[in-house]
């Protein structure tokens, strides 16, 4: 009977997951719709965890898992010294924004998403609240021109005409009234009762908002507050998602007063798109699938955040994916109605690993010939069937989006089946010459000609 109970709480709390509330604020709906059609972003995890190599932030977190890889010979307090001094080394002394922003642009990515706080509390702009943070004098960049990190970002980007994104960590795992030093840190949730020391967390809830009332203030036109640390939310809204990632839920509230928190954060930047991720409501404007793309379409706005690699940090020697790979992502993820954040680790200077560099110039040497099947697309059925993808834009045009596999032979003659629309005339972008094509129904089948050869990763067929 109680295996029964738990599962229809949990999937009476599923169906509540899968809720969206639209935004009222007519400035927030019109951003948000402004969002929507940049399609493609760039996410940056960038800190001093990139100085080793190691996983951001979480190896100081002692949950028992296998993706939080730490040396299990070395005492966990001496660890966390160890990790929470790597401050001392963080010496970007090649960061050039300028630069990060041209790979952006030239890959065709149209906003950006930095980490200025990561859960692990060092902060990366030239915060009051703390001296954890870029600029303090113990960190050997803290001395350089570009050291308030985030400033730089926010207006090399800026410059290119990105939207702006800051990703900020709602828990903060140095900051002594989220983990007391009194108690030991078994998990990522704060470490004492706070229905105990309702003070302490008083506390930690004014140093969050002083912080992110600068990042507010101080930086510039913020197109975005891209919330990060689900579990810091108000115990009433626990849902089976929470309950999935296995982390223990503590008894208390860790609510962080998210109405406040968007009260003075629109205030100061009108229109600011909100994303509190996985606390579904008013303060989650759009959600984000986690290194994944929906089987179907979703009826609210969302975006997939996926690793070119496999680790959002730098690390060594990691394995990224292919731009063929890269490519057919972006488009499965724009053909279900959704935007791809796709993210990169900068190394320990402040240069992209050269992996990183030639894959976003070939997403963009493909971007250059079939943007217009992407920007500002919305989905049409059949969405997906088999290798074909499917969009629409504005005008009425509908592009089959035809994945070729890895290095394989074109074919010599494409079938497009159950077309959205009857075809009038298809052109292949990319390609001058006149396509040969016939119809039988909503069935188009397409002759390719030797001039298609130099196309990659996927053919383009606009149909009118």
């Amino acid at each position: 009977m109680r295996k029964v109970t738990i599962l229809f709480l949990l999937l009476c709390n599923f169906a509540i997951a899968q809720t969206y509330t639209a935004p009222a604020d007519e400035k927030v709906r019109a951003k948000l719709s402004q969002w929507g059609d940049k399609k493609f972003g760039l996410f940056m995890h960038w800190g001093i965890y990139s100085v080793p190599g190691i996983v951001e932030s979480w190896s100081i977190n002692s949950e028992d898992a296998d993706w939080i890889p730490r040396d299990s010979t070395v005492n966990y307090d001496e660890y966390k010294k160890w990790y929470f001094n790597l401050n001392k080394q963080f010496n970007p002394v090649k960061f050039n924004p300028d630069q990060w922003a041209a790979y952006a642009k030239q890959a065709g990515m149209q906003y950006v998403v930095f980490t200025t706080k990561h859960h692990d509390g060092f902060a990366m702009f030239d915060t009051k609240q703390s001296d954890y943070k870029i600029t303090a004098k113990e960190v050997p960049f803290s001395t350089n021109a570009k050291a308030n990190i985030t400033k730089e970002v926010f207006e090399a980007f800026r410059k290119k005409d990105f939207m702006i994104g800051a990703y900020f960590s709602k828990p903060d795992w140095h900051n002594e009234n989220y983990w007391w030093p009194r108690y030991a840190t078994p998990d990522r949730n704060n470490n004492y009762d706070i229905r105990l020391h309702p003070q302490r967390w008083r506390d930690f809830k004014d140093f969050t908002h002083k912080q992110l009332a600068e990042l507010m203030t101080d930086y510039g036109n913020i197109d975005i507050l891209w919330l990060d640390g689900g579990w810091v939310r108000p115990k009433a809204t626990v849902n089976a998602e929470v309950l999935s990632w296995g982390a223990p839920i503590p008894a208390w509230d860790q609510d962080i007063d998210m109405p406040s928190i968007a009260k003075m954060a629109r205030a100061k930047q009108p229109g600011l798109i909100m994303v509190d991720r996985t606390v579904h409501g008013e303060y989650e404007n759009y959600q984000t699938p986690e290194q994944k793309v929906p089987e179907k379409p979703l009826d609210y706005p969302w975006e997939t955040c996926m690793t070119m690699g496999e680790a959002w940090g730098y690390v060594p020697n990691d394995k990224y994916k292919t731009v063929n790979k890269l490519v057919h992502l972006l488009v499965d993820v724009v053909a279900k109605g959704g935007n791809f954040l796709l993210n990169v680790g900068p190394k320990p200077d402040g240069t992209f690993p050269d992996a990183v560099i030639d894959r976003l110039a070939g997403i963009g040497k493909w971007m250059d010939v079939n943007k217009e099947a992407i920007y500002a697309s919305k989905p049409i059925a059949p969405y997906k069937q088999d290798n074909v993808c499917y969009t629409t834009t504005k005008d009425g045009s509908v592009y089959a989006i035809y994945l070729l596999e890895e290095n394989a032979s074109l074919p010599l003659k494409i079938n497009l089946k159950g077309l959205p629309k009857t075809a009038k005339t298809i052109n292949l972008l990319g390609v001058k010459e006149k396509l040969k094509w016939t119809q039988l129904n909503n069935n188009v089948t397409i002759h390719l000609s030797a001039s298609t050869k130099k196309l990659q990763h996927a053919l383009v067929f606009k149909i009118n």
